[in-house]
């Protein structure tokens, strides 16, 4: 799980970059958004999660996990594709943002909940309580 999130980001990175150099050599902005986005939800969130997956290999493990996998990296595409065919004045393909976005939003609490079942703090990573006395 950790090695294919951490590949489709370097994929999104790779897209993001491209589209930022191409907008700034044609002074073109108006994929801007689409740009941002790329970069935030495809490259930067999907590398995040890619390593924590990794560090937490159990929540990596789940069923929610695959879920959370496959409907990201299935709406991400639709919600940008619509996100840009909306900038570039096609305003009828505004359900592929609408569906799109909706389906990340719900893979991202997919993923929250996940994490949130599945990492718990080591006994190693409380403070003892004489050392909470100490800091105290």
């Amino acid at each position: 799980m950790s090695a294919r999130l951490i590949r489709i980001a370097v994929v999104y990175l790779a897209i993001g970059v491209t589209m930022g150099i191409v907008m700034g050599i044609t002074q073109q902005f108006s994929l801007a958004p689409v740009h941002a986005h790329v970069n935030l939800l495809g490259w930067a969130s999907l590398a995040i999660m890619g390593v924590i997956y990794r560090v937490y290999p159990a929540a990596a493990e789940t069923r929610l996990a695959q879920i959370h996998f496959w409907v990201h990296t299935g709406a991400l595409p639709v919600f940008m594709l619509g996100l840009a065919a909306m900038l570039t004045g096609h305003e009828k393909l505004h359900v592929l943002v609408d569906i799109g976005a909706s389906a990340v939003f719900v893979a991202i609490l997919l993923f929250a909940v996940n994490i949130w079942r599945c990492v718990r703090p080591a006994a190693a990573d409380a403070p003892s309580r004489p050392a909470m006395r100490a800091a105290a």
